[in-house]
């Protein structure tokens, strides 16, 4: 029997009750629990697997109920609260005293984002609680767009999955932290720098972190395919240096199809980046249940969300 439902006051109920939940947002599908529950709370990791220094994301209804989460916001993070949220940016801030240690990893600061996704917000806003949720996907796998992908990893380990149909954005949210009021990227995102730098001037990246993470999405091995995956800015080049192997490509534009492929898939034909964000997720799930040798994805243009997507094909292809 399938565990996807749109029964919202299904999802109240069981959140009420410290279970989990997963719930979809225009970034990608969340694992999500109760923050201040902490069987819920430890039920997130446990279920995916993550480890206990990889902090997570709150989700709030709206920008009112930031102070009872984070305890300073500086100038420039009002800002951009005030442009984006609704949205795909989260915000790292200095926690209120509340906040569970868990969910921060031990920091004094704590991710929060208002999620742009009607399903959500309305659960949300019947809560009386915030929910964590990281991506609902085994820690390192590729993250869930659609209810199925879900499914597929936890149908075993949760109750339910709102579904909330496919997720139009398709890549996590950009995560700005601060340092001395500035803002820094800690992880690209859905929204893209260019968008950022438009509200608040330049902005610094640090994008990686593989011990003790300021925030979610900062380990290098992240969002892979079970498949062996390579990442080339040539993909005629690489078809040709596996010439046994069974092979999906992955391309941004154009077709590389011959008969030294067995498959392929095309982000987008009109060259849209975010088209191409919108169905990387779902396509690198398509390919990975394909029993293909070798995934081979094509590098994107580096501008706009082409650098977050070549970020999480980067870590995809992390092995190779």
């Amino acid at each position: 029997m399938s565990i996807i439902s749109k029964d919202i006051q299904k999802a109240i109920a069981l959140l009420t009750n410290e279970e989990l939940v997963a719930i979809p947002t225009e970034t990608v599908y969340g694992l999500a629990g109760n923050i201040f529950s902490e069987k819920a709370i430890k039920s997130i990791f446990e279920t995916k697997k993550r480890p206990f220094f990889n902090p997570l994301i709150v989700h709030i209804s709206s920008v009112d109920e930031l102070e009872t989460i984070v305890s300073e916001v500086p100038e420039k993070a009002k800002l951009l609260a005030a442009t984006f949220w609704p949205g795909s940016m989260t915000l790292v801030l200095k926690k209120q005293k509340n906040i569970p240690d868990i969910i921060t990893a031990g920091k004094d600061t704590v991710a929060v984002r208002v999620p742009n996704h009607p399903v959500t917000l309305e659960l949300l806003q019947k809560l009386p609680f915030p929910l964590a949720a990281p991506s609902a996907n085994p820690f390192s796998s590729i993250s869930p767009t659609k209810p199925e992908h879900v499914e597929r990893y936890f149908k075993n380990d949760i109750q339910m999955v709102l579904d909330g149909g496919a997720c139009k954005n398709g890549i996590e949210s950009t995560i700005i932290g601060f340092e001395n009021g500035e803002p820094i990227i800690y992880r690209l995102g859905a929204l893209s720098l260019e968008d950022i730098e438009a509200v608040v001037g330049k902005v610094e990246i640090k994008n990686k972190k593989e011990e003790n993470p300021d925030a979610p999405g900062m380990l290098d091995k992240h969002y892979s395919p079970a498949t062996f995956t390579v990442l080339t800015s040539d993909i005629t080049s690489e078809i040709k240096n596996h010439p046994t192997k069974k092979i999906g490509i992955l391309a941004y534009n154009s077709s590389f199809k011959t008969d030294a492929v067995f498959t392929e898939i095309i982000l987008s034909k009109n060259s849209n980046l975010q088209e191409a964000a919108s169905k990387l997720y779902d396509a690198l799930h398509e390919l990975d249940h394909l029993d293909l040798d070798l995934i081979i994805a094509e590098k994107l243009p580096e501008t706009g969300l082409g650098k977050s997507i070549n970020d999480r094909l980067q870590r995809a292809a992390f092995s190779s």
